[in-house]
């Protein structure tokens, strides 16, 4: 065992030497690549991306998280370990492995409230699942509250050593890797108590810099001319979407969330929370340094001073910034022209409303409280799956009272949701599944034929609608939700239980350790929650007067 551990540990930090450079002023020590059996210890630590010193929730002490790198048919077998001290974030955690399908594996989703209780201080959970047939890039991230917020999120990828579109690139590892996300100076713990805050700053591959800050570290990603790179686009944010390209270079997309699309060229690409695109990028420029751009949505986001920025420099060019000049996309990423390579075609009769299940949900807000169908999501006490395997089996038997849709065996589902008020666009993703577009948002047409296949979609803004269909094959409790963190942890969300009846045939047997997850947590003070409590909610109003209602209690859990 002793020996396999050590073969590993080289294996690890050999590939770890292939992570993308960075400044070399950066003082953090790059993260090993972790395989697919492996532990993620969850703890607290003081960094600054962006220049800032803030306590953070970070996995082996880093950010973003280590990637976790397996192969097409890969079993994984991951132990989180929960070694959070900080009592001003919360001090229990869970994970869930975006993108994954978790069939038959249900308890393993990470989703807490939905398929687990949450892991308690001092406690650890291991997940056992297998993904057979999945192949692309993932990313994995808390789910308990708005806890990812506060830095709680990595890359995953499935390396498929058959990929059809192999020929189309030379190089595809850890140094191809590109993590996008916002960043925030303030806990979450406290900003989910202010309704419509902005991120500080914009991160590429864990730095970034921040208005008015210092000139800290950029991201720098190395690449030899005459070189082909699949870099992989992993939008880890909370809450922006970015609007994502590289000075003088086009990109060749030829993944969405997992799902190989037919290449299609671009010269920038708007990524919204929790959705990833390869794209292929041909090394054929001048040797030079050329900018980055990542541009969130929020107001007076700019590329001043490098905010929303990293470098990438062919070997060769000078360790200088560039001097590359932003100009206006003319080939702009559309939704609508990416369609799927392999199998494509939405399942069920080509028309409108012609499903077994036709599910129509309008997303409402009020005073900062979010709505689906005239219902906020509500974390249950009991996890949903828990409820199911106890008994539960209708709609008026499930909790949260009419957030539970419940969805009988093998059928097909076309989902059509709109929404009304501030907020949009809100970035949807279900769990447990991919899914056909079948109208991208701002789009005129259906497209049966052959629609991207996806597991994040924007739900465009007031006044446009999506619609996505996909089967009911993986009996259990999956969550429906937006991606914006803040948005779910208001209410934007709702869970689609498949053949509850089913559920229990359907599962590989739940360890013990899931078992006693929930009575683990139920015992926890509130010190052993942290969270901040009142202390929290005061410091969101010495902010803001925009504030969502106080916390009941001393103690604050999501």
């Amino acid at each position: 065992m002793f020996i396999l551990i050590l073969i590993a540990s080289i294996i690890s930090l050999i590939n770890a030497a292939a992570i993308v450079s960075r400044s070399q002023s950066y003082p953090l020590s790059q993260p090993a690549v972790l395989g697919p059996k492996t532990r993620l210890t969850i703890g607290n630590k003081v960094i600054a991306p962006d220049g800032f010193e803030r306590s953070a929730t970070l996995v082996d002490g880093v950010f973003p998280g280590p990637l976790i790198a397996a192969q097409k048919g890969d079993d994984f077998a991951i132990e989180v370990v929960n070694e959070l001290q900080d009592e001003s974030m919360f001090m229990s955690t869970s994970v869930h492995w975006h993108g994954l399908y978790q069939n038959g594996t249900n308890y393993a989703d990470g989703a807490s409230s939905v398929t687990q209780c949450p892991i308690a201080q001092n406690h650890s959970f291991l997940h056992t699942f297998s993904a057979p047939n999945q192949a692309g890039t993932y990313w994995y991230h808390s789910h308990y509250s708005v806890q990812y917020c506060d830095g709680l999120r990595g890359p995953l990828v499935i390396y498929d050593p058959h990929d059809p579109l192999a020929h189309m690139y030379d190089i595809d590892d850890a140094s191809t890797v590109v993590t996008l996300s916002d960043w925030y100076h303030t806990v979450a713990t406290v900003l989910r108590y202010v309704i419509g805050h902005t991120a500080s700053s914009s991160l590429i591959n864990g730095l970034g810099r921040y208005d008015g800050g210092p000139m800290s570290a950029l991201a720098v990603i190395t690449v030899e001319q005459g070189k082909r790179y699949r870099m992989r686009l992993i939008s880890m944010s909370c809450d922006p979407n970015f609007q994502f390209s590289i000075d003088g270079h086009n990109l060749t997309v030829i993944e969405a969330d997992g799902k190989l699309t037919e290449p299609l060229v671009v010269d920038q690409l708007q990524i919204f929370a929790g959705q990833r695109y390869s794209v292929v990028l041909a090394a054929d420029k001048p040797v030079d340094n050329y900018w980055i751009r990542n541009l969130p949505n929020t107001v007076n986001a700019s590329y001043e001073g490098g905010t929303n920025s990293a470098i990438l420099r062919y070997k060769g060019a000078p360790e200088v910034e560039p001097a590359t000049v932003n100009t206006t996309p003319e080939n702009p990423l559309a939704e609508t022209n990416l369609h799927a390579l392999i199998n494509p075609g939405a399942p069920g009769i080509p028309e409108y409303g012609k499903a077994d299940i036709n599910l129509n949900m309008e997303v409402s807000v009020v005073n900062g409280i979010f709505y689906v169908n005239n219902v906020t999501f509500k974390p249950p006490t009991v996890p949903v799956l828990l409820q199911i395997l106890s008994g539960a089996q209708e709609p008026s038997q499930l909790l949260s009272n009419g957030s539970v849709i419940v969805l009988e065996a093998n059928k097909v589902v076309e989902l059509t949701l709109s929404t009304t008020g501030p907020g949009a666009p809100h970035p949807i993703h279900l769990h447990g599944h991919s899914f056909d577009v079948i109208q991208s948002a701002g789009g005129s047409t259906l497209n049966y034929m052959n629609p991207v296949r996806r597991d994040v979609v924007s739900a465009g803004v007031p006044g446009q609608q999506v619609v996505i269909r996909w089967v009911t094959d993986n009996s259990g409790p999956w969550f429906l939700h937006c991606h914006i963190d803040w948005h779910l942890e208001a209410g934007l969300a709702v869970v689609m239980a498949e053949s509850p009846s089913d559920t229990r045939a359907h599962l590989d047997h739940a360890p013990d350790a899931w078992d006693q997850l929930c009575p683990t947590f139920d015992s926890l003070t509130p010190s052993q929650l942290g969270g901040g409590g009142l202390k929290s909610y005061e410091e969101a109003a010495n902010i803001s007067t925009l504030l969502y209602p106080p916390p009941p209690s001393p103690s604050v859990t999501s």
